[in-house]
Parts: structure tokens; sequence; C-alpha cells
């Protein structure tokens, strides 16, 4: 996919705003980041503890590949405003309904050929910072479109306020996961589920090693 440089400036321009405020002015700190390929198919697959993660994390990430895009669903309240629908657009958000969205599958498996995408398997977001279950349509995801899927642990962004400084928060990333052996099942709703389940074992380890797992939502 080409994708103009003057977007991709925005983008990182935008990316290093935030960045100013979360990195300078309060204390989010970035480990891993070198685990993110610097081309092809990424998936960053995420815990959802804020709504702050979708504006940070791409910060994180883009100080690592800058002049790049991270594509990421949003719920499609947030395009209903066109000032609103126009800003996210432009920083790599794409509407999605609340239950399964076919339309918005197809870009996400369309963006995975070469671009970069974050998701958050769990499907909602759990402030008191538990882990919940992946939803299986990730899997499926994962199953059709093979890519590099970096298990990502937030944490911290559940006690931010807006505006604030001196928060802390972290964001890991892991290295990519291997589904070889998945891969070479049957594709099915078993498989997904699997492959999905290995995704969050990821999440839930890297949040244990930054002691800051505290159970299943």
């Amino acid at each position: 996919m080409r994708i103009s440089f003057l977007r991709r400036f925005w983008v990182t321009f935008s990316a290093y705003v935030v960045g100013f405020y979360a990195s300078t002015l309060n204390r989010f700190i970035s480990k891993g980041a070198h685990n993110i390929p610097a081309h092809g198919g990424v998936l960053l697959a995420s815990n959802h503890i804020s709504a702050y993660e979708t504006i940070f994390l791409p910060w994180a990430i883009l100080r690592q590949h800058p002049f790049q895009m991270v594509w990421a669903p949003a719920k499609e309240e947030l395009f209903e405003k066109p000032l609103q629908r126009l800003l996210y657009s432009s920083w790599g958000a794409f509407p999605v309904r609340r239950k399964r969205d076919v339309k918005a599958n197809l870009v996400i498996n369309d963006l995975l050929k070469d671009q970069k995408v974050m998701l958050f398997p769990e499907g909602t977001r759990h402030r008191d910072g538990r882990l919940g279950k992946g939803n299986r349509g990730v899997g499926k995801i994962i199953y059709d479109t093979r890519p590099a899927v970096i298990p990502t642990a937030l944490v911290g962004f559940n006690r931010w306020k807006f505006p604030g400084f001196g928060q802390a928060a972290t964001v890991v990333f892991g290295a990519p996961l291997d589904f070889s052996d998945l891969y070479e099942r049957e594709d099915c709703k078993e498989t997904h589920i699997l492959i999905v389940e290995r995704v969050m074992a990821s999440i839930a380890a890297l949040l244990k090693e930054e002691g800051a797992y505290v159970g299943e939502a």
C-alpha cells in the first residue's frame, strides 16, 4: 500500500507531539520496541485497559519506525462528527461496528499484507487491569493473514488522568509469536481459539514480568 509522504509526516509529527506529553511531561516508558519488524504485515496485539492507548501506543511504535503508519480499528461513534472523522482517519483509524463487522475485517486483512495494525483481542476495556479472553475473530485474522504477531502489554494507563503530569505507564513489546504448528491445523473455530489463546497467554506473561498481572476478567 502506498501512503503519501505528507500523510506519513503528519502521523509521525502527531506521534512526537503526543510523545512529548507522554514521555516528557509524564513517565511513559517503552520496552522491547526492537521486536517490531521494520517491514511487512505486523499485528500488535495488546491488552486493553484505557481509552488513551490508541493515542499513546503509536508513539512507542513510531519512535522506533518513524514515517510509517499504525492503523487501528475504532468504534464507529468516533466518526459521526466530520472534524473527528477527518482527524481520526488521518491518523490511520477506521470505524468498526460493535458486533461482527465483516467489512472492517476485510480492511484489516488487506492492511496486514504490508502494514502495521494494532488490535485489542479482548474487544473491550478492563479498567481494573484484569486480562479478558481473546476474541476468536482475532485468531481467524491471524490464521488468514499470517503477519508477524507482536504481543504487547500495557501497564498503568488505567490510572492516568488527562491532563496530568508525572504519571507512570509502560508498554512492553514481546518477540514475534510462532504459530507454525497451528497453521498446519484445519481452518476452523478450534484452531482460531488456540491461536488467540496463545496471544493472550503471551500478553499475560509480559504483564507478569512487569509485576502487573492481576488475574483474568
